[in-house]
């Protein structure tokens, strides 16, 4: 069954991308390209975007067919809500940008609040399942010791999920980066749910990882179809979410590890230049800093992929101790 799974996530995503495509660009759903970016990247300026919804849509009729057939039935619903939640939260906010014309999307404000009310219930869905390994402490690695605590770990949930979800999407700058890096840390997340006896997630993870490959060789540079926020904010809260039910949330800051610092880098960036008018960066997030400094985009890529294939690996080790 889950080979069908598998193979199916592959298959659907990799027949609807080009079916989508031309579909986009009659529509004119194509990415408006920041002004102030690197110049190089203004020749992707109409390139289609919202492609996420290939792979989404991949992602939840197989782990519908895999609720159905198999007997993971709670954990994937569960997966299913978090992916579905926060990926209807990126199409709204692609459909206002790309659609109505309105650059600014949804307000930061109604994104966060949408973010948290997925948060919560999830949080609250977790409990009424009553999963057997749902911890409401953080695991500290190499011990036998849960950090607890309690009623409290919702606020640590929305901030986990809030926060790689905004990652991922802050990461999603340059062909293929985003896709590539998801499908390495869903590997490492795969093989850590198989090792923990977690066999649902480990499924789920393997769906994730065939759905983002039929949507990668599009994805590369030069890249036929961008994820948009569809896609990005989807991936961040599932990697979050994924975390939280094997117990191994501080696995992902090293598996997430780019997703972290592209983020720290917009934060160090925006706090820098208002306290002393000054930049650290030349640009941000860091794949802009590395452009800027005489990197093609390919080699960014490349550097930030394996960057990511490393510090996944030692996510791995860490979260499965």
């Amino acid at each position: 069954m889950v080979y069908l799974l598998a193979i199916s996530a592959f298959l659907i995503t990799f027949i609807l991308v080009p079916l989508l495509i031309p579909t986009l660009k009659r529509m004119k759903f194509g990415q408006s390209i920041r002004e102030e970016g690197p110049q190089s990247h203004m020749k992707k300026t109409g390139t289609p975007t919202m492609g996420g919804l290939t792979f989404l849509i991949s992602i939840i009729v197989t782990t519908i067919v895999g609720i159905i057939f198999t007997d993971y039935q709670n954990e994937l619903i569960l997966l299913l809500f978090v992916t579905i939640g926060f990926g209807l939260i990126g199409f709204i906010d692609d459909y206002i940008i790309v659609v109505k014309k309105n650059n600014q999307g949804l307000t930061s404000k109604q994104k966060f609040l949408a973010q948290i009310a997925i948060a919560v219930i999830f949080f609250i869905l977790s409990y009424a399942f009553n999963l057997a390994d749902f911890s409401t402490g953080i695991h500290i690695p190499f011990t036998h010791f849960d950090l607890p605590l309690s009623v409290v770990y919702v606020i640590f949930i929305i901030f986990w999920q809030v926060g790689f979800s905004n990652a991922v999407n802050l990461t999603d700058g340059l062909d293929g980066l985003a896709t590539g890096l998801s499908i390495i840390g869903f590997v490492m997340y795969a093989i850590m749910a198989f090792l923990l006896g977690q066999a649902a997630i480990g499924v789920f993870c393997i769906i994730m990882i065939c759905a983002l490959a039929g949507f990668l060789p599009f994805n590369l540079n030069p890249a036929k179809v961008f994820m948009g926020d569809t896609g990005s904010l989807a991936l961040g809260g599932i990697f979050a979410t994924i975390s939280i039910l094997l117990n191994a949330e501080i696995s992902l800051l090293f598996i997430g590890l780019v997703f972290v610092a592209e983020t720290l880098s917009v934060m160090m960036q925006v706090t820098s230049y208002k306290l002393t008018g000054r930049r650290i960066f030349r640009m941000s997030p860091l794949h802009h800093h590395f452009e800027l400094c005489g990197w093609n985009e390919r080699k960014v890529v490349t550097v930030f992929w394996t960057v990511g294939l490393v510090a996944g690996l030692i996510g791995l080790w860490i979260g499965v101790h």
